[in-house]
């Protein structure tokens, strides 16, 4: 019962939002559910919401979110899975060496904390916010790198589920095309299914939606490597044995293991269509959940707070991913 106290007022606020938001989402599919979900939940992030509804809201924009991955798991085959994350290895190892790059390069440019770099590179190049927590205790940063990197990593996702659909239509994406441009250089994976939910609404197709969500789990795989690579850097560069002990259990992302899971039963049993579509409409729901929830969470007025070097950086890191990922797709022949 306490976790139920604990929990459920700030998930009856996310469900308060995402109602009104997927009707508005029926209406106007060109925007979709999401999108409405995110500016709901920023409009009423500036409202008096008590402490008592912080662990809901983030419950939601994380456990919620992620059982909606798991979902979208049982209305895929895993032979596509397996060819979908296979083709856009190599667009994601040169977006995560790009941010990598640009962030050591900028930050060197600019002037800013190399912890505080670190942790906004990671967050851009592979899956924002659980890489930044996932990679923190790694290189000791505190908690004010901590705040700086998140708060601009949500406004950048904010900024990416709004306009990646827009941008799509206007460069002639096909379906696989902004799947795969979404799945690479969106930050989180909660935008990445915003984006592509958003694009599935308008189209009427839910490819671009599959494609973005394989090729982002396949992504966020890369927090693994990532963070063991910067443990030993760490270690290496202290000279001592006082860095923090690196669980895999602690780093890895088991939701990535259900999604796979649920693909696995998708694909050996028949399940009925009628039950595969509902877990798919009951996905989307909870995708629109976790956006009010991502709008709560963002604040701009302590984001601008931070300063403006944070914001370029991250920028940078963004706009470079794109474009990397753009000419990669070019180059390998996909759009």
């Amino acid at each position: 019962m306490s976790i139920f106290k604990k929990f459920s007022p700030g998930i009856l606020l996310t469900l308060a939002i995402a109602f009104p938001a997927w009707y508005m989402g029926k209406i106007f599919p060109v925007i979709g559910a999401p999108v409405f979900a995110i500016l709901l939940g920023l409009f009423a992030a500036y409202l008096p919401i008590k402490e008592s509804y912080r662990p809901g809201i983030n419950f939601t924009s994380k456990k919620i979110l992620q059982l909606a991955i798991v979902f979208l798991g049982f209305g895929m085959n895993m032979m596509e899975i397996y060819k979908v994350g296979a083709q856009s290895l190599t667009i994601i190892l040169s977006t995560i060496s790009t941010s990598l790059i640009v962030s050591f390069i900028i930050a060197k440019m600019i002037n800013i904390p190399s912890k505080a770099a670190t942790l906004i590179g990671v967050g851009s190049s592979i899956c924002g916010g659980s890489a930044v927590a996932a990679t923190a205790p790694v290189i000791a940063a505190d908690d004010e790198d901590v705040a700086k990197a998140i708060s601009v990593i949500f406004l950048f996702n904010v900024v990416a589920a709004l306009i990646f659909p827009i941008l799509g239509r206007w460069f002639g994406f096909s379906d696989i095309g902004f799947g795969m441009w979404a799945g690479t250089a969106i930050n989180d994976t909660s935008s990445v299914v915003a984006a592509g939910q958003t694009w599935a609404n308008f189209n009427g197709s839910d490819t671009a939606l599959n494609y973005a969500t394989i090729v982002k789990l396949t992504r966020t795989l890369a927090i693994i490597p990532i963070t063991l690579i910067l443990a030993l850097y760490r270690s290496f560069n202290e000279k001592s044995s006082s860095s923090k002990e690196i669980k895999l259990s602690r780093i890895f992302p088991w939701f990535i293991l259900y999604f796979v899971i649920a693909a696995i039963i998708s694909t050996a049993f028949s399940i009925p269509q009628d039950i595969t579509k509902s877990l798919t409409q009951l996905s989307k729901f909870f995708i629109t959940m976790a956006m009010s929830a991502i709008g709560l969470n963002t604040d701009f007025i302590k984001l601008v707070k931070t300063g403006g070097k944070p914001i370029l950086l991250g920028l940078c890191c963004w706009v470079s991913i794109a474009l990397v990922s753009l000419f990669m797709q070019r180059f390998l022949g996909i759009w």
